[in-house]
């Protein structure tokens, strides 16, 4: 399968914002493959000490929020700071990790599509602390981090897989 940076897509946006939305895509497609016949156990489990399928899910798509609000200049509410302290729950269902990363990356790609390159040298602050960065740099940051969980997630599916035999 030709990842999606490779094919020819999203040429309506400009080179930052599509390769974001192309890390997003391929988020979505490797969670999906990867972790297709994990059970809600599985998804759960923390095989060798490693972060859990699902957390990696949760933190994915509730990072990108967060980055995103600082991307629009905003800071975090109340209902998305509660949500980063509940990023671990072991009893999560297949059903409702799914229904929430999905919703998670549909949201973020709106979000990302929103942006105009313009607006990519705009200082943001970051966290309580308000650390200096810029739009740009939160939109890269969001495919970065993504990938980044995304592998983890990966890794964590393949070793679970593994210890079934």
């Amino acid at each position: 399968m030709v990842e999606p940076w490779l094919r020819g897509t999203l040429t309506e946006v400009d080179a930052v914002r599509r390769g974001v939305l192309h890390a997003l895509e391929l988020a979505r497609e490797d969670v999906a493959r990867w972790s297709a016949d994990l059970s809600d156990a599985e998804l759960n489990s923390e095989p060798l000490g490693l972060p859990s399928v699902g957390w990696q899910m949760r933190h994915i798509v509730r990072s990108l929020d967060r980055l995103l609000t600082y991307a629009e200049g905003q800071q975090l509410s109340a209902e998305q700071m509660g949500a980063l302290k509940t990023e671990v729950d072991a009893n999560a269902s297949r059903e409702n990790l799914f229904a929430e990363f999905e919703a998670g990356i549909a949201s973020a790609m709106e979000r990302v599509r929103a942006f105009v390159p313009e607006s990519y040298g705009e200082v943001r602050g970051v966290g309580r602390k308000m650390l200096p960065t810029m739009v740009g740099g939160l939109l890269v940051h969001c495919a970065d981090h993504t990938q980044r969980h995304v592998g983890q997630a990966v890794t964590t599916s393949k070793v679970i897989v593994g210890m079934r035999g």
